[in-house]
């Protein structure tokens, strides 16, 4: 019987002293540190290790000059006018440590990732001009939307770096037949920044997707750009944004954003 008790009592001697070891160990442990994001319906906290910026399709043929949406007649000027404040959330995100994370759609060579004979994104896409062997403006012979050349490569101002990621895709949403979820769960990533064109087309089904795999969503309204509808009364860039800021996450700009991440690096340093 004695020694049945002294068992019990060497059990919970040791017990208790791993407990409280592994309570110090956790109590040792750095805690993520929220920063607080102004935006609508509501402000949103997130974690800046847990946050990764998407950065959807802000490639030559959609946003620059000689690219595929300008020789088919489609205004990239709003594109371009995104450029700018993307630059800047950008230099701010990676000071801060998020992940970034580019988007590229693009297809092979011989168009067998574009779709069946009779499918939408086929149609579509060739009545663009997909695959088309043209001249860029500099001299160079290229073929719209084909991958690994310069009609899909990132436009200069927002170049990634070696550490960043890119994904290529082939249809409007980021997440389809791609590693994108397995990327951003790698990396513990929970809330999206999201960036890039068209807002209402492959921004808008990439935050659906995102939504539906419970990813929180902050859209920023002055890094994207829609093309569709863009001089109606309300244009379908607004439209996308009220539809992320009743159902699908949360609108905010890149003044915000930076302001966020400001607030956090002051805190951190005093």
């Amino acid at each position: 019987m004695q020694r049945v008790v002294l068992r019990f009592i060497v059990i919970a001697l040791v017990s208790g002293e791993f407990c409280i070891a592994f309570g110090a160990a956790s109590a040792a442990e750095p805690k993520n540190e929220m920063v607080t994001l102004n935006a609508k319906p509501e402000p949103i906290a997130i974690d800046p290790a847990r946050s990764a910026v998407i950065v959807v399709d802000m490639e030559n043929d959609f946003a620059a000059k000689g690219g595929m949406f300008d020789r088919a007649g489609v205004d990239v000027s709003g594109a371009q006018k995104a450029i700018g404040p993307t630059t800047k959330v950008l230099a701010a995100a990676r000071q801060a440590g998020l992940k970034i994370v580019y988007l590229k759609m693009g297809y092979r060579p011989d168009l067998s990732d574009l779709g069946a004979t009779d499918s939408v994104n086929r149609i579509r896409h060739l009545k663009f001009g997909v695959g088309q062997k043209i001249q860029t403006p500099d001299g160079r012979e290229s073929r719209l939307l084909i991958r690994d050349t310069g009609d899909t490569a990132i436009v200069p101002e927002l170049k990634p770096q070696a550490i960043d990621i890119v994904i290529d895709k082939t249809r409007f949403s980021g997440f389809y037949q791609t590693d994108l979820d397995a990327t951003l769960k790698k990396f513990g990533i929970k809330y999206l920044i999201v960036t890039g064109v068209t807002t209402s087309i492959c921004v808008e089904s990439t935050v659906r997707d995102a939504m539906f795999r419970d990813y929180l969503c902050v859209m920023l309204r002055d890094c994207m750009s829609e093309p569709i509808g863009h001089d109606l009364p309300r244009t379908n860039h607004d439209a996308s944004l009220l539809n992320a800021e009743v159902l699908l996450g949360w609108v905010s700009d890149s003044d915000q954003l930076i302001k966020a991440l400001a607030a956090k690096a002051s805190q951190a340093a005093r």
